[in-house]
Order: C-alpha cells, then structure tokens, then sequence
C-alpha cells in the first residue's frame, strides 16, 4: 500500500516539503504558509496514522480468510519511504508484490511517481521481487458503493435543493493534451457514484492546485461553490472521491477553506466521511487484493 505521506510532527515539515520539491528547500514563505496549514488543522497531518490503520485493518482481514499474505504500507515522500518497505518485504522472504497506490484514479505524474519509487527500491540488494502495479480502481465496485453510501445519507440529511459536489486534487492542465486518464477517470467514478446514490443534482470541481505557475485542472472547488451560489444553489454536499483518507487537503482544503467560505456567504455545506479505515474501506482493498490473486 502506497500513500503520499506527511510530516510525522511539525518539526519535520521543512524536511518533507524539501522532498516534495525534489531536494530543494521551500522559501521561509512557502515553509510558512504549509506550517501555518498545519497548524490550523491542529498539527501534522493524520496521514501516517490512518495508513498504518488501514494495512493493519487489510492485515487482519486477509488472516481471518486464511491469507498468509502479508501487507506493507509505504510514502512516496515520508518515512517510512516506498523504496525502504520494497527491500524490507525482500529481507523477510517475499517474492512477489502487489504495489496499490491509495489514490484510485491514475495519472502519470501522481501514480507514476509511486511506480517509480516501487522500482528503485526493487534495484537494491536481494535480488529483483516480481512486481504487480494497480494503475487504477477508479471502478471499483466496492468503491463505488461506499462512496454511493456516504453521498445517499448525507444528501438525505441536506434535504431536497442540495448539490452534490465531487472533488478531487488538481493537476496541471497540460496532462490532458497529454492524454492522460485522470480527469476521465474522476468524471466516471462520479457518474457511477451518483447513479448507485440516485442523486441526479450533481457536479465536479477540483481542489488544492499548487502554484507553479502554470495553468492547473479546474474549476477550483471555491470558485465553483460561489458560481453555484450565485446561480441560486444554497446547499451543497461535498464528496472529495479522489482520495480515500483525511489529511491536509480534507483537513484543511475543504474543513477550513471551503466552512469558511460557507460561513461567509450563508450556504449550507457538508462533506462526506472520507474512507480512512472503515470495515466497508477495507472491503475495498481486500477485493483488490484477490482481483489479483495475492491471497
């Protein structure tokens, strides 16, 4: 199991932003502005911890089924680092491993940065392990109903008038002349989602863009909340499906940004549970598991 990863305390945020950006340290601008987002959702990032819970949950589950496989969770920019887990697999005796990046949809700049690192840690001493690459579940059906689930009860909640809106991180716009799979990908996992939920008022926007100074996915979700605002829509439900645990971009992006907004403009706002490590999350990742016959 492969996630972003996050500082382990507020100590390390210049250290993982380093490695976010390739070696090169933040400006005491940019290191500010990341602490100062830290620090609004109450510390680091829980990340790390909902990781580890899940792969202990996937653990857990695969025993009770008689499995002897075993699950390793590892970070594309933190300890404990992708490549170190590969080689730790290998010292106790793996021969095969089936690398499943925690970000259901693909892109070649996202998930291709885990493949990646699953690669290089393979290079290392032991011996080459045969490597099985989950490039997307995006379809997933287990996925689709849980989040169908989530969306179903809190549109119920929000009444008749509220909008669904899905989410998901944004990229540079220059993938999709690229023909990269991303943004369709995220257009079908909502359909499915709002055809199994039965929710036909529904939209998507994209969410915590980087400013690189290039054109990035859109429409940013703030921009697209105060469009739907002003076009008369005062409810909304939002359903962040391209990630599958809380983190700064829930945490912050929409509990912070997008309440703040709501506030200021009067609109009703809710979001969804994100997966994190619910029994119905872990169906989930179990079924990837068998889909590949490592059980």
């Amino acid at each position: 199991m492969m996630a972003y990863g996050s500082p382990a305390s507020m100590d390390g945020v210049e250290a993982y932003y380093t490695h976010i950006r390739g070696g090169r340290k933040p400006t005491p601008e940019q290191l500010k502005d990341l602490t100062d987002r830290y620090a609004a959702i109450g510390g680091p990032s829980p990340l790390l911890k909902i990781t580890q819970a899940q792969a202990g949950a996937l653990q857990s589950s695969l025993r009770r089924s008689g499995s002897t496989t075993r699950v390793y969770a590892g970070m594309k920019h933190s300890e404990p680092f992708i490549a170190e887990l590969v080689g730790k697999a290998k010292s106790e005796g793996a021969t095969d491993l089936l690398c499943v990046a925690l970000a259901p949809h693909y892109s070649g700049i996202s998930i291709g940065g885990y493949i990646k690192a699953a690669e290089e840690g393979n290079k290392g001493p032991g011996g080459a392990l045969r490597l099985t690459f989950v490039k997307s579940w995006h379809r997933n059906p287990k996925l689709v109903d849980l989040w169908a689930e989530r969306v179903k009860s809190l549109a119920s909640k929000a009444g008749p008038g509220a909008e669904v809106v899905f989410s998901a991180h944004s990229l540079p716009e220059r993938i999709v002349s690229e023909g990269d799979p991303y943004r369709d990908q995220l257009m079908e996992t909502s359909r499915l989602v709002a055809e199994k939920a039965g929710c036909h008022d529904w939209s998507f926007a994209f969410q915590s863009a980087s400013g690189t100074g290039e054109p990035w996915l859109g429409p940013d979700i703030l921009q697209h909340l105060q469009a739907r605002f002003d076009g008369g829509k005062r409810s909304f439900v939002l359903a962040p499906i391209g990630f599958v645990s809380d983190h700064l971009e829930i945490l912050y992006d929409i509990d912070v940004e997008c309440r703040q907004w709501a506030e200021r403009t009067g609109a009703a706002l809710s979001r969804c549970d994100s997966p994190n490590d619910s029994p119905d999350f872990i169906e989930c990742l179990k079924s990837i598991v068998e889909e590949n016959g490592f059980v």
